[in-house]
């Protein structure tokens, strides 16, 4: 017995030393700045960083392999902060702007024709592989929510009662996910700044599009005409605004006549003249909807129900402070106390 004894201390001391000596052997170090950056991000565990979770993340970070930036959902802060770990300097500022989904499709329920009666498992995807899905528009949301479905952050993204997405910028971290979900590509990526889209999809002639849907796009053109800064093209038959260009003036929504183009600012701004304006006739002459009024020399007034808050007089006016936007109630307020003023200088008395 006692030599059985000695026996099995003896190989369980001989394998630890040989355990020991292996794991010396084939010691892999870790580098630090892996820990370092797993601590800052945000442990969403999305993938939309294109791998399997944050720990994967940094190590390609550590290895050169992934960006800095690469964390959509962590934003612009945890860029800065997975930089400054790997020794670059990066101003929060200069970082790229926190983009968010857009849902390029405005055709639910009430705006679309049906092609039948669709009754099978409650998944996009499943449903366009019934002859495209429901929808007489083979370009619109098919509408069962796939995308909220699969969303990894609560709030983002919800059905409306019109069954189509509807996204809460304050929510949405712009990992992607839903894009990459959806069978119809109609949820695309967009600066969080940029308000004005068009939501519509679809590619079919204009006629085609306007039996299908009484939202889309029937590529007449009216948008581009009406866009002062190119911002809008036409491309296969559908309307395209360049975000890198539009400055969210709204000029185009007006001209749509299908209401095809969807704009996110609720109460857009107004344009208020001051009494300091030396009547310079600028702002007049460049404002693309005739909105304000006034002769040479002369204090000039907005018409509040024309204005659409395109910001283009208050770019051009040459007297700082003359001109400013704000809101409506702000406008009534203003033109209230400048209204006695503005009767006397304008008729000259």
């Amino acid at each position: 017995m006692l030599y059985e004894l000695l026996t099995m201390g003896g190989l369980g001391v001989v394998s630890s030393v040989g355990l020991g000596l292996v794991a010396k052997k084939f010691h892999v170090e870790r580098d630090p700045r892996i820990e370092k950056i797993d601590d800052v991000l945000p442990h969403a565990q999305c993938g939309a960083c294109g791998y399997p979770g944050c720990k994967p993340f940094a190590t390609a970070v550590v290895a050169g392999e992934a960006p800095v930036t690469g964390c959509t959902v962590g934003g612009k802060t945890t860029s800065v902060m997975v930089a400054a770990v790997m020794g670059i300097e990066m101003d929060a500022a200069g970082t790229d702007e926190r983009m968010v989904a857009k849902i390029i499709c405005a055709g639910g329920c009430e705006e679309t024709a049906k092609k039948f009666t669709y009754d099978g498992v409650y998944d996009c995807t499943a449903a366009t592989l019934v002859a495209g899905g429901d929808k007489s528009c083979s370009f619109a949301c098919i509408g069962l929510g796939t995308c909220v479905a699969v969303c990894p952050f609560p709030g983002s993204i919800a059905m409306d009662e019109n069954m189509l997405p509807a996204i809460n910028d304050d929510y949405c971290t712009g990992c992607g996910i839903c894009a990459t979900a959806c069978p119809k590509d109609v949820i695309e990526m967009w600066p969080v700044s940029k308000k004005v889209i068009v939501a519509c999809a679809s590619q079919d002639k204009g006629a085609a599009t306007k039996k299908n849907c009484t939202v889309g796009c029937v590529a007449c053109d009216q948008c581009v005409k009406a866009c002062p800064y190119e911002a809008i093209t036409m491309d296969n038959n559908l309307a395209k605004i360049h975000y890198e260009k539009c400055i969210n003036c709204g000029l185009c929504i007006p001209a749509c006549p299908t209401d095809t183009i969807a704009d996110f600012i609720a109460l857009r701004p107004k344009a208020v003249i001051y009494e300091t304006c030396t009547g310079c006739l600028m702002c007049k002459k460049v404002c693309p909807v005739n909105a304000i009024e006034g002769e040479s020399k002369q204090i000039h007034i907005v018409d509040k129900d024309r204005c659409t808050g395109c910001y283009i007089c208050a770019e051009i006016c040459p007297v700082p402070g003359a001109l400013e936007m704000v809101t409506e109630e702000r406008f009534d307020m203003v033109m209230a106390e400048l209204a006695p003023k503005l009767k006397l200088v304008n008729t000259g008395k």
